[in-house]
């Protein structure tokens, strides 16, 4: 019988839709490691793909079944047509449903990406000034060549906050939703707990290079007084050797 195969091939379709739907869409996931993530991204794109292969069955049931109606006379076809509708729309719910879960999931690998992405450069950054703060622990020479060491350092620490924020940002989002945040929240304390403890370092060493730049231009400028001095002594002595004058007949300085 006609309408028996016809029902029965709506049946199992009715059937997979329902199982897809248990199977993806009612299913509570939870997504503690990026590997956890990552599958479910794969393993509802394959669902998005395999309901969209449907689309030829769920149309060769449509035909089949506008077909039976037209030949049947209109007590025998009312059922069916009812079933086919709401097949068609459950189909086309779950097709949309899918792909909208699956972009929304893409977008989280999307995001969860991103972050590591700008946790990778900040680290990058922090990782200069490490080397900067150990190459002006004991920096040798005057005020001049100290004073290259400060400049250098407060240039590299002139650094924008744009990638930190979108840290923040994205971290947010992604622990709002439950994703990855215990993970998140271990990288961002660890992140966090390094950047302050280097930003105190770094006006630590700030603060005693500038106090070393002012001992070093009060070194030069006593220094700078002293030679001033002995020219001065030098050229009065040179002028008493010249004039054969005795040591004791010159000022006691002079002696």
């Amino acid at each position: 019988d006609k309408t028996v195969s016809l029902r029965k091939d709506l049946s199992e379709m009715h059937e997979w839709i329902t199982q897809a739907e248990e199977e993806y869409l009612e299913r509570d996931f939870e997504y503690k490691t990026p590997d956890e993530l990552q599958k479910a991204v794969e393993e509802l794109k394959r669902a998005k793909e395999e309901a969209l292969q449907k689309e030829v069955k769920v149309k060769l049931i449509t035909d089949s079944v506008n077909n039976f109606i037209a030949k049947a006379p209109p007590a025998a076809h009312e059922a069916l047509k009812k079933e086919l509708d709401v097949l068609i729309t459950s189909y086309q719910q779950l097709c949309s449903r899918l792909n909208g879960k699956w972009k929304t999931l893409e977008e989280v690998w999307a995001c969860w990406r991103e972050l590591l992405s700008y946790l990778d450069a900040e680290n990058k950054w922090l990782n200069e000034i490490e080397l900067k703060l150990k190459a002006t622990e004991n920096v040798q020479g005057g005020a001049e060549e100290i004073s290259e060491s400060l400049d250098s350092l407060e240039r590299l620490m002139r650094h924008p906050e744009d990638n930190r924020n979108q840290i923040r940002e994205l971290a947010q989002t992604l622990t709002d939703g439950g994703i990855l945040d215990e993970l998140i929240n271990e990288k961002l304390e660890k992140f966090n707990t390094r950047w302050e403890e280097l930003q105190q370092e770094a006006v630590r060493r700030q603060k005693s290079l500038e106090q070393s730049i002012q001992s070093a231009q009060e070194t030069d400028k006593t220094l700078r007084l002293i030679q001033e001095s002995l020219a001065v002594i030098d050229k009065q002595l040179t002028a008493y050797t010249a004039d054969r004058v005795d040591a004791a007949q010159v000022p006691q300085e002079a002696q």
